[in-house]
């Protein structure tokens, strides 16, 4: 694309404007403070060229601009549809003038289903030399639920065809057995028992899901499980996977894979030898080590992958195969490849999947590729047992996975779904309040144009297996199914600008898979999120989120129970703050000031926490939660009555809170600063704290009482 001369930070033009609002580029926006902030030509063509829209000259935009007028009309039908149920929706036909054109919609289940012709003409228009005229369908409100597929045929000679969404107008509300419900929060890496690896896997999973149901809790959030770099170093941070679609075998344990009980003495021996170099890290309050732990599991487990299965067995992994099909052959296609080159550049021809070069390496790296299959199998199975403890103890819900927003430039995604993500770009956040400079996650987007020709293929198919095993999903930064913030490569933070998604296809494609699944939808709202965005997902059945330290109101003061959202998930902190215990010590300033992470000085953030913590205490007091001289158990079990006050339909409790850690799992801003994602669960004095431990744990029983208290339950606990 060729650039002009003019200043970066010159303003489009009437032309550029138009062609960026064609491609849902903004070209204006306002800020965190309520400015209104022009978008520079330079970020447009530069995001527009990521789209494949050429736009470095006026005559370029104005073919441009041409083409996004004519584009609809090349093709007899949409590249997709995603309608919502009970609805009539129209669908154009475009076809040569005067022809005759039939429209019917093959349902999955195999019927058909012939569409009426609308009565209503449109004019004809010239394109490519051809005349061609617009037919108008309508498809009925009673439509099934699914995936489906348009049928057009043209003079009955001419058949073609687009794939069709049906999805819910609105997703239904959990059934519980008190009609509101609680959860623990946990970050499973740091949940680990005495036969842990050194970080928290499945088997711990199944047996906190299985405690946490003993306590009466409906659900069990936990981090995102998205796979990681097959080897080392492994990247820390759960919300940068290689892909999101597929889990990190990391989170395998090896012995409770089924062929381990048959493994001959000196294979079963070599699996113990591996877990015992591992294993004393479980009591130790150092950071997490996840190479470490890999590095012996990934051992293990080709002892395990070598020793065979049954008949039986195979069949099962070859079904599970044929079932999530190219998508896992090429995501353990590029495992196998990061194995092999490990530490080196691949060659240049195999950046192209569907390349003959990437065909001949998946022949020869065969059995290795194999292997990667077996992994995702094996912790599949395991995902499944953990969902299957976690109803069987009575939660309504069961597991609640973490669906990060984006993934690695340089992981399996980006690689195996090249044409979907926009190159030279990379995702963030404008400046606000925390981050000045605004922030580039290093993430690259999908092209909305690339979703929609691809029926939202990418999405689809993460979202059905994420929720494979789960009863819900929490998705970080919902707002990226709206619009996400585009930043040029060479770009500031702050120079970026908003594309917007097809936000009704998005939502709706997520809604379709969740129906299916009979799961839950949360979305974390948090943050500058414009006010319709809420009532949409609202609308749509989509569960919000409600953090008690945010949620004030206009005159800085802690709102009201009553105040609260209806349709969310509330919560006392989050991840990326410190525990109650920490936040209330005001270690949240004190790790900051000590990164060199203040913006302020350090007296006015100071007295800021401490203004926030004493409106709280008094809002606490108010309503009768706490007195005057409260210990800081007694505070932590009120914050969490004054949440459980709140209209929310779900109320989550963070198993840090519960022990009385102190430190937070993540501090934004930093990266090798803190160890971030590597902490394990502790105590207040840093006393490590297994999963052993939690059924004796008198501080964890009675936060739980206080919740159940509140919430009109029986307080009293299974032993």
């Amino acid at each position: 694309m060729s650039n002009t001369s003019a200043p970066s930070s010159a303003p489009p033009d009437d032309d550029l404007r138009r062609l960026a609002e064609a491609h849902g580029v903004a070209t204006e926006f306002w800020d965190y403070t309520g400015q209104h902030r022009p978008v520079t030509a330079a970020a447009i063509r530069a995001v527009l060229g990521a789209l494949g829209v050429p736009a470095g000259t006026p005559e370029e935009v104005r073919a441009a601009l041409v083409e996004a007028e004519l584009a609809p009309w090349r093709a007899p039908l949409p590249p997709s549809v995603v309608v919502r149920a009970g609805r009539e929706h129209e669908v154009p036909v475009h076809v040569p003038d005067g022809a005759t054109v039939t429209v019917h919609v093959d349902l999955e289940d195999g019927g058909t289903w012939p569409l009426t012709q609308q009565d209503l003409w449109v004019q004809p228009r010239d394109v490519d030399g051809h005349r061609t005229g617009r037919a108008t369908f309508v498809l009925p409100a009673d439509l099934p639920l699914g995936w489906h597929e348009l049928v057009a045929q043209v003079d009955g000679t001419q058949t073609h065809r687009a794939p069709l969404a049906v999805t819910p107008d609105r997703l239904a509300e959990p059934r519980l057995a008190t009609g509101r419900g609680w959860g623990v929060m946990a970050q499973l890496y740091s949940v680990r028992s005495a036969q842990s690896w050194g970080v928290g896997d499945l088997a711990d999973l199944a047996e906190l899901t299985g405690f946490s149901g003993e306590l009466g809790a409906d659900f069990l959030l936990i981090n995102p499980l998205h796979a990681a770099e097959p080897t080392g170093p492994m990247t820390p941070s759960p919300y940068l996977p290689v892909t999101r679609r597929f889990v990190n075998p990391l989170y395998i344990r090896p012995e409770a894979v089924a062929e381990v009980a048959y493994l001959p003495g000196p294979q079963r021996a070599l699996v113990e030898w591996a877990a015992e170099e591992v294993r004393p890290a479980n009591t130790t309050n150092d950071p997490i080590d996840r190479d470490a732990a890999w590095a012996a599991k990934r051992r293990a487990l080709e002892v395990v992958y070598q020793a065979g299965r049954s008949r039986s067995r195979q069949r099962s992994l070859e079904r599970f195969r044929a079932e999530e099909g190219h998508g896992l052959e090429d995501f353990a296609l590029w495992c196998a490849l990061r194995e092999h080159y490990e530490g080196q550049e691949w060659p240049a021809e195999l950046a192209d999947v569907r390349s003959p070069f990437v065909a001949r390496a998946r022949r020869e790296l065969a059995d290795r590729v194999d292997f990667y299959v077996w992994l995702q199998w094996v912790a599949d199975e395991q995902l499944a047992h953990a969902q299957r403890v976690a109803r069987e103890s009575g939660m309504g819900l069961g597991v609640m996975h973490d669906l990060a927003v984006g993934v690695h430039p340089g992981g399996a995604d980006a690689w195996t779904l090249r044409e979907v993500f926009a190159h030279g770009i990379g995702v963030g956040a404008p400046p606000d309040m925390y981050n000045q400079q605004g922030q580039n996650w290093s993430q690259p987007p999908w092209r909305p144009d690339a979703l929609a020709r691809t029926a939202y293929a990418p999405l689809r198919d993460m979202a059905r297996t994420v929720l494979r095993h789960a009863g819900a999903v929490r998705v970080d930064h919902i707002l990226g199914l709206f619009r996400l913030w585009w930043i040029p490569d060479g770009m500031g933070a702050g120079e970026g600008t908003y594309v917007r998604y097809d936000h009704e296809a998005m939502v709706g494609v997520l809604l379709l898979e969740a129906a299916r699944a009979g799961a839950v939808v949360i979305g974390e709202d948090l943050g500058t999120v414009e006010p319709w965005v809420r009532d949409y997902l609202a609308e749509r059945g989509v569960l919000g989120t409600s953090v008690l330290w945010f949620e004030k109101d206009q005159r800085g003061y802690p709102l009201q129970p009553q105040d609260y959202r209806r349709l969310v998930l509330a919560t006392v902190d989050t991840h990326d703050l410190p525990p109650v215990a920490g936040y209330l010590a005001e270690e949240h300033v004190d790790l900051r000031e000590r990164l060199g992470l203040l913006t302020e000085p350090v007296t006015k953030v100071r007295l800021e926490a401490r203004t926030e913590r004493e409106r709280m205490f008094a809002r606490l007091r108010d309503h009768g939660l706490v007195g005057a001289d409260a210990t800081e158990r007694e505070l932590v079990e009120a914050l969490h009555a004054y949440v459980v006050r709140t209209p929310a339909l779900l109320v989550g409790v963070s198993l840090t809170d519960a022990v009385g850690e102190r430190r937070a799992q993540n501090q934004p801003g930093t990266d090798t600063e803190y160890p971030n994602w590597k902490l394990p669960l502790a105590d207040g004095a840093e006393q490590v704290v297994l999963g052993e431990d939690l059924p004796g744990s008198a501080r964890l029983l009675s936060l739980v009482a206080a919740v159940r208290t509140a919430l009109g339950e029986d307080d009293r606990l299974a032993p």
